[in-house]
């Protein structure tokens, strides 16, 4: 039963427009001018990203000698024309490699785009997605939050750097967060909160992160704090023996023991000045075996984090 839970869910998922939204290239620029380091000589792979249409090729191709590549792979799923530049639809999948200009106009012309048609649909968990994943050193896209945990799963699996977007929400993903404790993945420099719409109109979400394993000077910045703490405005939870903090700011700076901050602090931890102990539900699980989150004065909390200062 599970399984076909599962498979109906994938499916239905395919069919949902709500993840056809599309990355603006201003909020590409904004965040990837922070990892310039990261792409020389590397080949990068959009693989969940429809060529006529990507912000994600057209910033990698526009600058594709600007950020010294070595290739550029782009796929999505299914409804693509043999034409890459014709809007109409097919059940055939391509593929597209670009190495760079030929004619010196520093223009990605038709005829130095390799076009290649996939014999399914494109699908990343594809067997002919997953040979190309395995060729890039680097995955840059937008994928369909609805598939964000196998997404996530995929690239940790094959051992990919990446630098994806995804939901707030993803940050309590089990996979997710578990990943972020252990030091195999951040949140990146900014937010996105607009997308475009396959109709061209444009939609807002509540706030959605870059998500990423590759190297950047944030992670290794101190959170600047300034509180001390006080019983009175740092109350423990009922269920659990930690103090409460309702915003990341508001982290005393003379506590060591343990504490409860928003997931959105997420955004700010650096891993050599807190230690990451765990997530509300999965705490209190373990402690009394009923999944919960926690609780002051009887009343619950919104989702915490809990965290220790290494400084102390």
């Amino acid at each position: 039963m599970a399984e076909k839970n599962l498979s109906r869910n994938l499916n239905a998922a395919k069919r949902n427009k709500e993840d056809e939204f599309y990355t603006q290239l201003d909020d590409i620029n904004k965040e990837l001018q922070h990892y310039k380091k990261h792409f020389k000589n590397k080949i990068i792979y959009c693989n969940c990203d429809d060529p006529r249409i990507s912000n994600f090729f057209n910033y990698f191709s526009l600058n594709f000698e600007h950020l010294e590549l070595q290739k550029l792979i782009t796929t999505c799923y299914k409804n693509q024309d043999w034409n890459l530049f014709s809007t109409d639809q097919s059940e055939s999948a391509v593929y597209l490699e670009y190495e760079g200009d030929k004619n010196n106009n520093r223009v990605p012309d038709p005829e130095e785009i390799g076009v290649h048609k996939l014999k399914g649909d494109g699908d990343f968990r594809s067997d002919e997605s997953i040979e190309l994943l395995k060729q890039a050193d680097i995955v840059v896209t937008n994928p369909p939050f609805s598939l964000f945990r196998d997404y996530l799963d995929q690239l940790i699996k094959y051992d990919k750097k990446f630098l994806i977007i995804g939901n707030i929400n993803a940050v309590s993903y089990k996979n997710c967060f578990e990943y972020i404790k252990a030091n195999k993945l951040w949140l990146g420099y900014n937010t996105v909160r607009h997308f475009q719409k396959p109709d061209g109109s444009m939609y807002e979400t509540a706030r959605s992160f870059w998500y990423t394993n590759l190297d950047i000077k944030k992670r290794h910045e101190d959170f600047v704090l300034y509180k001390k703490y006080n019983k009175d405005e740092f109350p423990k939870y009922d269920n659990y023996d930690a103090i409460n903090v309702n915003k990341a700011v508001d982290i005393p700076l003379d506590y060591d023991g343990l504490m409860g901050v928003p997931i959105t602090f997420l955004d700010k931890y650096n891993p050599e000045q807190f230690e990451i102990i765990g997530i509300d539900r999965q705490l209190v699980e373990e402690k009394t075996g009923k999944v919960s989150r926690f609780f002051i004065d009887n009343k619950e909390i919104y989702a915490r984090v809990i965290i220790k200062n290494k400084r102390l």
